[in-house]
């Protein structure tokens, strides 16, 4: 095992040695590195986007959940304002029933002929 090693390790030093292998190590040590941040920087523009995406939805979701409690207490409003107006109006329909029900000649009046 030691003698592999060895030999791996007096290639690997005769490479470095070799400035054309050098300079290539270089440029793809470079274009790793640069394609690592790129991809690094897609990344939290995505993730930006989604967070964006989730904000619309959480807005959307609040308008909606006011308007509907909006909405309740209108109908909540609507229902106490009829409840107050439903005893006058029955006993004003009552008053204009019976207005309706009684004669209008007068009783105690003769007739003409």
């Amino acid at each position: 095992m030691q003698k592999i090693l060895g030999q791996l390790k007096t290639w690997v030093l005769n490479l470095a040695e070799n400035p054309v292998v050098r300079k290539r190590a270089l440029t793809v040590t470079a274009v790793f590195l640069i394609l690592q941040i790129y991809f690094v920087r897609e990344l939290i523009a995505a993730e930006l986007l989604f967070v964006l995406g989730f904000v619309v939805c959480l807005i959307l979701a609040g308008v909606f959940y006011v308007v509907g409690t909006i909405g309740d207490w209108g109908f909540g409003l609507a229902e106490a304002g009829v409840r107050a107006a439903s005893g006058p109006t029955r006993r004003g329909l009552a008053a204009i029933e019976e207005f309706g029900r009684k004669s209008m000649r007068n009783t105690h009046s003769e007739s003409a002929h």
